[in-house]
């Protein structure tokens, strides 16, 4: 049964005039645009230079200028479904998943690690206990360099900065008391990453858990450690084929863990702009990739659970270009 609008010819006309006015005519859009342009060149010609402060710079920390005011043609060429999109589609510049943090909250870690085992162990559960919700552990140089506490290179370095980790009973005594498979673990290490992981994966066997159930990241970077940190034990072609070889056991078998944190946060604070910091991290990033599909690897099983470290400096703008 057909129904009957409501609406008078009064009211109808009303609606009518609103949705002229919510869609602009072609001409008015146009007045609006000169009118912009004017005021911009207004600004412009009229900027007072002789205000601005006595030694100011006006450059971003990588050396780009910043100009005083930026309008809708600094964007003339931007196509937001081409260089915006989506969260959860390429180019990801909103978020990798549709849901982001509406869907699970961060990991809320603090990098934690100094002293002896039972030491860091105990400012875990504090940390836990406070609300932190997962692990993020520092070690002592000695251990980033491969080197034992009773090494004489490590005199005076020993449980500094992070958490002396020398054998397997030191890896059981750092998590006791914290469930592997319950929680997700950060292990900024490098050169010995595959060393800390095995001690980590048996200190989980010998406590029940699946590897399955394993969470978890380890930096694993060694590229940006000739670049940057300086922290490595081994060559670099020897290097890259231990990385291969944890990155293919991983992926068999620890399937929840990402099994390299490729950083570019370590360029960064070497002294490279943010645009070098992309480059070196992206070259470092290709070159993982090529090594494992060189070993035979199938991108799509490991790619997955390869990550990324990035800095982030005081120039918004410019950090969001250099990710964009």
């Amino acid at each position: 049964m057909a129904t009957r609008s409501t609406k008078t010819p009064a009211r109808r006309a009303t609606h009518a005039a609103r949705r002229t006015r919510r869609t602009p005519a072609p001409a008015a859009g146009a007045a609006a645009a000169r009118r912009a342009g004017e005021q911009v060149r207004r600004f412009q010609a009229g900027y007072p230079r002789d205000r601005e402060r006595q030694g100011l710079y006006p450059y971003t920390i990588s050396g780009n200028p910043i100009r005083p005011l930026y309008t809708a043609d600094d964007l003339a060429h931007w196509d937001p479904s081409r260089d915006l999109g989506v969260p959860g589609e390429y180019p990801f510049t909103r978020g990798v998943h549709p849901t982001m943090y509406r869907g699970r909250m961060f990991t809320m870690r603090q990098f934690a690690g100094f002293g002896r085992a039972h030491e860091t162990n105990r400012r875990f559960h504090y940390l836990l206990e406070h609300g932190q919700t997962g692990l993020s552990i520092a070690f002592d140089n000695p251990t980033i360099m491969g080197y034992d506490s009773d090494h004489p290179k490590s005199h005076g370095e020993i449980g500094k900065c992070g958490v002396a980790v020398d054998s397997l009973r030191d890896m059981e005594v750092l998590l006791d008391g914290i469930d592997p498979g319950g929680i997700s673990t950060s292990m900024t290490i490098n050169g010995p990453a595959s060393i800390l992981f095995g001690f980590y994966l048996a200190n989980a066997e010998k406590r029940g858990v699946p590897f399955a159930k394993l969470r978890g990241t380890l930096q694993n970077d060694i590229l940006k450690e000739y670049i940057a940190q300086k922290c490595w034990c081994f060559p670099p072609r020897p290097s890259l084929r231990i990385i291969v070889d944890l990155i293919e056991f991983a992926t068999r078998h620890v399937p929840q863990w990402n099994t390299i944190s490729i950083s570019g946060y370590h360029i960064r604070e070497a002294g490279s702009t943010a645009a070098q910091e992309l480059a070196f991290t992206l070259a470092d990033g290709f070159t993982y990739v090529e090594e494992c599909l060189a070993r035979g690897l199938d991108v799509d099983d490991f790619a997955p659970r390869l990550s990324f470290f990035w800095n982030s400096h005081l120039d918004f703008f410019e950090e969001i270009r250099s990710r964009g």
